[in-house]
């Protein structure tokens, strides 16, 4: 089992709520967690990007700090730990972001990945007239694979005249290569991003019920193994560390009482527009009633492990032995404390990891 931080470098993490802490992102709290994760044997930290945030009381998101500058500095001031800056197709030329991450792999002597990023919040790209019509939310996995077949090319042969429907490119060089294959991953949860993972990606990172998650990793495998691939699967989760259960549940009903409903009903308004079915957005769209470990919306849809030390490596240990992940991708409403907490006294009980 592998363990990664999902770095807050957008407002308030991943709680859009009154009840943790509001803040901006900036790059000196991203770089004591990533260097507090290096620190205690954490696999990899990923940024997310966001053009335009869903604002409500706390701004949620409304600030986000760019996500390939971020992982470029971060590569400077990290050691081992691997790094996931994360590309939103329609706003970066393919060519672009090869060489991007061709630049922060040698920054990093080799510990850089990508994630791919399809897109479905279109606010985001008509501000910036980058949208490519309501027709790109069922076609968003076709520009994404030639997308990455350009990419690809790129990396591996320096060189590309690629031919397809969303682009064209004439003897297109990018040099100097990386000097190994860069690891893909793709949150793919709809079927077509299932498909388009098992196909293109090396991992798929997935927000779901940990009883979802054994069937999401099946049809993983399965689609992966019919292009002759293995392909992993990593479940997004929040983590509340506390000295009892009793304490961790208190800290998960506060944020749920300050939950930020202006926000929340901008992100849901937003996933309403998207027709793709079974993904993200729709997974959003059912999370204001939902538990903890089912995602209510007061922690962005993501299942929230909550709990003292020793039950929290309970349930890891449970998840990981039922469901077959290969890891997972872990926010904390503290990210330097909450990670401080788990390297120290959650991942040392741990049978998965040992």
């Amino acid at each position: 089992m592998k363990f990664g931080v999902f770095l807050p470098n957008g407002s308030n993490g991943y709680i859009p709520s009154k009840g943790s802490p509001v803040y901006l992102p900036t790059y000196q709290h991203n770089k004591a967690i990533s260097q507090e994760a290096e620190r205690l044997g954490l696999d990899f930290v990923l940024s997310m990007m966001k053009f335009k945030g869903f604002g409500g009381e706390t701004g949620y998101w409304d600030a986000c700090l760019e996500s390939f500058t971020l992982m470029a500095a971060l590569a400077a001031d990290t050691k081992t730990i691997g790094l996931f800056p994360s590309v939103t197709l329609l706003s970066a030329h393919p060519p672009v972001v090869a060489r991007m991450i061709s630049t922060i792999d040698d920054i990093s002597e080799g510990r850089c990945g990508l994630n791919i990023v399809t897109g479905w919040n279109k606010p985001e790209y008509t501000q910036m007239g980058l949208w490519r019509g309501d027709e790109y939310f069922d076609r968003r996995y076709d520009y994404a694979r030639e997308y990455l077949t350009v990419l690809k090319d790129l990396w591996r042969t320096g060189e590309t005249s690629f031919k397809g429907e969303f682009f064209s490119l004439d003897g297109c060089s990018v040099y100097p290569q990386p000097g190994r294959e860069i690891p893909i991953v793709c949150a793919g949860q709809s079927p077509k991003g299932i498909a388009f993972t098992a196909e293109m990606g090396d991992q798929n990172f997935v927000i779901a019920h940990p009883e979802a998650l054994k069937s999401i990793v099946a049809n993983v495998h399965a689609a992966a193994a019919a292009h002759g691939r293995k392909v992993g699967t990593y479940a997004l989760m929040h983590m509340i560390v506390a000295r009892t259960d009793a304490e961790a549940k208190a800290q998960a009903d506060t944020i749920i009482a300050g939950a930020d409903h202006g926000a929340i009903a901008n992100i849901m308004a937003s996933a309403a527009m998207d027709t793709n079915a079974g993904g993200i957005a729709e997974r959003l769209k059912s999370g204001l009633s939902l538990g903890l470990e089912e995602g209510n919306m007061a922690f962005m849809g993501i299942p929230v492990l909550a709990g003292s030390p020793e039950t929290l490596a309970l349930r890891i240990d449970e998840i990981a032995e039922e469901t077959g992940i290969d890891g997972m991708l872990f926010s904390w409403p503290d990210f330097v404390g909450g990670i401080t907490d788990f390297g120290e006294r959650v991942m040392p009980l741990l049978k998965c990891r040992n």
